[in-house]
């Protein structure tokens, strides 16, 4: 099995820059985007419904903003869009599908890079999240949580990590709430478990020739549950064409989905 994550930073920007031409020749399982940034009537084009893929999106409220979604080859057995609390579900940043025992979902956790207030939104979604990733481990499902995580966890996540130690995206707190995740509450970064080296980068600045330098940052995470660390098989960035300020980063599990 196959699953892919990418920010698309504007799905019809990311179509227009060939992803969907790209995806066709892709033998992906699933699919999670984040950041479409358009309402599911803004979507006519066939396109955004790819052939062979079950396709679900959760749209924010506001338009041309925020935004997830999912595309499967095979049927969920069930799709849930939200998390149950404002910030999440008002901007569309949570939705999962399930398959069997498997829920795969496509998360868009809050950026705070734009100033204060929102940094004050990112740290509440992190409590409010957190909540959840507990809750998760104790229902007896098996997790993988794809997507834009905003945070890098380790100095090797980032190129320029002793001048971004008070930036948002690699704060004390921020990494603080990821030593949480996985040291107390259980959770895995799967890349790592198989990709241990450094400038493994999901995002670049559209500053200085950042992605040309691979002046990056990893953004994009597939966070698994211990029970699935044996069924993580490979791990790939792929960099061979840009369709966003993100990267598909793409996993491959020992199962079937």
């Amino acid at each position: 099995m196959k699953i892919m994550t990418l920010n698309c930073n504007g799905i019809r920007s990311a179509a227009k820059k060939g992803f969907f031409d790209w995806l066709k020749t892709q033998d992906v399982d699933v699919v999670c985007l984040q950041e479409t940034k358009a309402q599911i009537g803004q979507l006519e084009d066939p396109q955004y419904f790819p052939e062979g893929f079950h396709c679900y999106y959760f749209d924010a409220l506001k338009k041309g903003y925020s935004g997830t979604a999912i595309f499967s080859r095979k049927k969920p057995d069930r799709v849930t869009p939200g998390l149950g609390f404002a910030l999440a579900d008002e901007e569309g940043r949570y939705i999962q599908a399930d398959f069997g025992n498997l829920s795969v979902a496509s998360l868009y956790l809050p950026s705070g890079s734009s100033g204060e207030e929102r940094q004050s939104c990112k740290f509440s979604f992190l409590h409010d999240f957190m909540k959840h990733m507990r809750a998760l481990r104790e229902d007896n499902r098996h997790y993988i949580i794809c997507g834009d995580w905003n945070i890098c966890h380790k100095e090797i996540d980032l190129k320029n990590w002793k001048s971004n130690q008070k930036n948002s995206g690699f704060l004390p707190e921020e990494r603080r709430w990821l030593d949480t995740l996985y040291d107390e509450a259980g959770w895995v970064d799967a890349f790592r478990l198989v990709n241990k080296q450094a400038e493994q980068y999901s995002w670049w600045s559209a500053r200085g020739q950042a992605r040309a330098k691979n002046v990056g940052w990893r953004l994009d995470y597939h966070v698994i549950g211990p029970e699935l660390i044996d069924t993580v098989e490979a791990a790939q960035i792929y960099t061979g064409q840009q369709f966003s300020d993100h990267a598909p980063v793409i996993m491959q599990f020992r199962m079937d989905l």
